[in-house]
């Protein structure tokens, strides 16, 4: 392809899905139309991979084919452009790869390349970044962010976050529902994502009202995890109630610091664990110990990017996100990361900033333990007040034939 008079530049989605991140490529699309900087912006499918792969979409082109293309974008879950786990390595010591992605954004006239992504995504944005500036390219390397597990440094919160957090919430109600029916003594134990930091978990919280206190207990991997202590807890509780319902974090280690699940699980490319069976082994815990009936859920991938139960402040927070990037990468922003800055609580209120990436990469936020109550097993209202805004309003979503209707992903299969 040739140069054209007008730059051009590229968006990539990498890690794992959410509700919002479609959202926040929204935004970079309608950021990029409304530019007067940028003529296409092209996808790229299955993260950086397809960079190195040669597998890229024109999304300018894609979205004049498609009727609301960008309206149904926005609440379509999951990543319409993909995803991978790609690490890069460092160039000092491999710079084929970097080569090879910087020799196509010449080619190409790219002058931006935007990561949708989480912690390691942003590990690919700060090592493009670095590259770039050893070798003096103008190409703004920006990341924008994304992950259920909030865990990001510098931003209040991630987009991503809310969703799942309403997910998460409604379905500890719907299980608090179920359960309580029953006047026979039982333990419900749900096991909820979250390696190193509880932010989801803690959102269960949120399920409690005026009739309803369940979960009962709250289980975080910022504290460190008791066994005899859970199951005292459990069974103090039994004494006043017929029903216990438990959420607790797939990553609650011991004292010692080890997973009480999966403690020799194999790692993935950035080296963290593959975690999963942490409610398993609790409810043959109690059902050994208290001989109550037990039962263990695990939500698993359903809160990811259930888009049915998304926040529409997460939705609108990761349209304006992408819109930003588009902007900042005008004014020639580079190895940053859009953040997000809580100016008020009431009226909820954020600003947007870019942030070093250097200081966001390769960190993880954890719930403050002031927030945790000293105990251990239940979250402050600190925690609630932060985290209720994030779960406000519900987006309103096209129907067909009873179900909802999103963006066709034939590209990907």
């Amino acid at each position: 392809m040739g140069k054209s008079k007008k730059k051009n530049c590229i968006v990539a989605q990498s890690g794992g899905p959410t509700a919002a991140i479609n959202a926040s490529l929204a935004g970079v699309i309608q950021g990029v139309f409304c530019s007067e900087s940028f003529q296409t912006i092209y996808g790229s499918i299955n993260g950086i991979l397809g960079i190195l792969n040669g597998r890229l979409m024109d999304l300018t082109k894609r979205s004049k084919e498609l009727p609301h293309f960008i309206e149904t974008l926005k609440t379509s879950p999951s990543m319409y452009l993909g995803s991978c786990r790609y690490k890069l390595p460092d160039y000092k010591e491999d710079s084929e790869p970097y080569q090879q992605i910087f020799q196509l954004f010449d080619t190409m006239n790219v002058q931006a390349f935007f990561y949708i992504g989480g912690n390691d995504s942003m590990d690919t944005v700060m090592k493009l970044g670095h590259y770039g500036k050893q070798i003096g390219s103008p190409v703004s390397i920006i990341g924008i962010p994304k992950t259920i597990d909030n865990d990001l440094c510098v931003t209040d919160h991630t987009p991503g976050y809310g969703s799942a957090a309403k997910f998460v919430a409604s379905s500890l109600l719907e299980i608090a529902h179920d359960t309580f029916i029953y006047a026979v003594k039982s333990v419900t134990i749900v096991e909820i994502m979250g390696r190193d930091a509880g932010w989801l978990t803690a959102a269960a919280a949120l399920a409690r009202n005026n009739y309803n206190a369940a979960p009962h207990l709250i289980y975080l991997p910022e504290v460190p995890f008791s066994k005899e202590t859970f199951l005292e807890d459990v069974r103090h509780l039994l004494t006043t109630r017929n029903n216990v319902i438990v959420a607790v974090s797939e990553g609650i280690r011991d004292a010692d610091g080890h997973y009480i699940s999966a403690t020799n699980a194999a790692a993935d490319t950035f080296g963290h664990s593959q975690l999963s069976g942490t409610g398993k082994v609790l409810e043959h815990m109690v059902k050994k110990q208290l001989g109550v009936k037990v039962r263990s859920i695990e939500l698993n991938v359903l809160q990811r990017c259930s888009s049915h139960t998304a926040s529409l402040t997460d939705l609108n927070e990761s349209f304006q996100l992408g819109c930003k990037a588009v902007e900042g990468a005008e004014q020639g922003q580079t190895m940053c990361m859009l953040t997000l800055h809580r100016t008020s609580q009431n009226p909820y209120c954020v600003n947007v900033h870019f942030s070093p990436v250097d200081n966001i990469a390769n960190q993880s936020k954890s719930i403050p333990r002031e927030w945790i109550n000293k105990t251990g097993n239940d979250v402050t209202p600190q925690l609630l007040d932060y985290m209720r805004p994030l779960i406000q309003g519900e987006p309103a979503l096209q129907y067909q034939d009873g179900l909802p209707v999103y963006l066709p992903i034939d590209h990907l299969l």
